[in-house]
């Protein structure tokens, strides 16, 4: 029969050790899934100006029963490129979110014991956030405007070479970070309010619509919103353009901020180069003669 186990006062009974991770693989897939999202979002910004003019003429009721179905599609830039969208975002979020993580677990690993290389800063400080929020900063309401920023700036400041002090720091680190979240949150705050503005502004239309055709003395008014529809459609056309260059900002500014945080951590594994063995040369003695 075994005896319980009781751990002594001030004794972890289980730890887990951090460990290293080559961070290509994930960095790769995310870039590339980044790169076809963006290209995406572009493409289905170009299909949404090629369908303005079937948007407004869907506006001004110049398209029959059988066209009203492809002018709803048209207006988002058609459902295939929506769906392939959300798709590709869907994708890109679990590649990147796992790039991150992994990141982050890395950076723990080089400042512990464990490092190839002996560390000269605790990694008690080294992170604002708890590694919980890696994934839950993205998630959680209100946080998710600066935790994010918060948990990319420490892993890249966590990364940074021993033997670069202050690199993290630089304007080229700085650019790339910031340009990528200006892009990031720029990206979704033109999204949903053109989402936002294009469903309210559709309700409203079939609402005018519908008070029309029952009152006919109200048809003055309803040509007025007409018009204003159309300019509605016309800005969130431009809106999704923006967005769409944003979120190119964004993914090439991320590109390389990933690229170059991989290499710091690839760099601080590798064992430092030896330096080259001399070949010994035993000293040389006169030859010894006997004395005649």
């Amino acid at each position: 029969m075994t005896q319980p186990y009781y751990p002594a006062p001030g004794h972890v009974p289980y730890q887990v050790l951090p460990r290293y991770r080559q961070l290509r693989t994930f960095a790769v897939v995310a870039i590339v899934l980044m790169g076809l999202t963006a290209l995406v979002a572009v493409l289905q910004s170009v299909l949404m100006w090629r369908s303005y003019d079937e948007v407004k003429n869907f506006i001004f009721l110049n398209l029959t029963e059988d066209e009203l179905d492809g002018a709803m599609s048209a207006a988002v830039g058609g459902g295939w490129v929506v769906n392939i969208l959300g798709y590709l975002l869907f994708g890109t979020a679990i590649a990147y979110l796992l790039w991150l993580w992994y990141a982050r677990e890395n950076t723990d690993f080089l400042n512990s014991p464990l490092a190839p290389r002996p560390p000269v800063r605790p990694a008690q400080g080294l992170h604002r956030r708890s590694s919980g929020w890696v994934v839950g900063a993205w998630f959680c309401p209100i946080v998710q405007f600066w935790y994010p920023l918060q948990v990319v700036q420490d892993v890249v400041a966590a990364s940074e070479p021993l033997e670069q002090p202050g690199a993290a720091r630089s304007q080229q680190i700085r650019t790339l970070i910031y340009s990528w979240w200006v892009g990031w949150v720029g990206y979704w705050v033109i999204i949903l309010a053109g989402l936002l503005t294009a469903t309210v502004g559709t309700i409203a239309f079939i609402v005018q619509l519908v008070d029309v055709t029952e009152d006919r003395d109200r048809s003055v008014d309803f040509y007025g919103f007409q018009d204003v529809m159309v300019q509605v459609a016309l800005w969130v056309d431009i809106g999704f353009t923006v967005a769409a260059l944003l979120l190119m900002v964004a993914t090439v500014a991320m590109a390389l901020l990933m690229l170059q945080v991989g290499r710091w951590q690839q760099q601080q594994v590798t064992p430092p180069p030896m330096a080259p063995v001399q070949d010994f040369r035993p000293p040389s003695f006169p030859s010894y003669r006997p004395m005649s």
